[in-house]
């Protein structure tokens, strides 16, 4: 089940991307935007706790 789920993820993927380019853009920015903000706020955490 596992592996089908896998699989079927990539293949949405594809087809998204291929279909939908900008909106994959998107999608890919909006995710990349939350990892940096997760970070930055983490970073700014640890510097709080040394100072």
């Amino acid at each position: 089940m596992r592996k089908l789920l896998f699989w079927g993820f990539i293949a949405f993927l594809i087809f998204f991307m291929a279909f939908r380019p900008d909106g994959a853009a998107q999608m890919f920015k909006g995710i990349g935007a939350g990892l940096m903000a997760i970070f930055q706020g983490l970073g700014d955490f640890m510097t709080g706790l040394m100072t």
